[in-house]
């Protein structure tokens, strides 16, 4: 099924704390990721700040429930997202 990159950001936002995944591809190397993710995890946080704001770079703060860290992903390349039990094709306005 295809969805939107909008829509893939909203579900992901409205996940309420459950796992999902997502393969993006990452700004600085260019490589393609798959990670295991979800949001809402406040257990590993040491009290720092970020000295930018991830939104402003389209980014989005999710905990890697692999690597047990925080990473970011890179909003504006998200080519797949798995969620509800289904796979989701996401059509960023790049692809077209």
């Amino acid at each position: 099924m295809e969805i939107s990159s909008e829509t893939a950001i909203e579900m992901m936002l409205g996940s309420k704390g459950k796992i999902f995944g997502v393969t993006y591809t990452k700004r600085t190397t260019g490589e393609v990721r798959d990670m295991v993710a979800r949001l809402g995890v406040t257990k590993h946080l040491t009290g720092g700040e970020l000295k930018y704001s991830p939104t402003s770079k389209k980014l989005l703060t999710v905990f890697d429930m692999q690597k047990r860290n925080y990473r970011m992903v890179n909003l504006t390349s998200i080519h797949t997202l798995r969620m509800h039990g289904a796979e989701f094709r996401v059509t960023n306005a790049q692809d077209s």
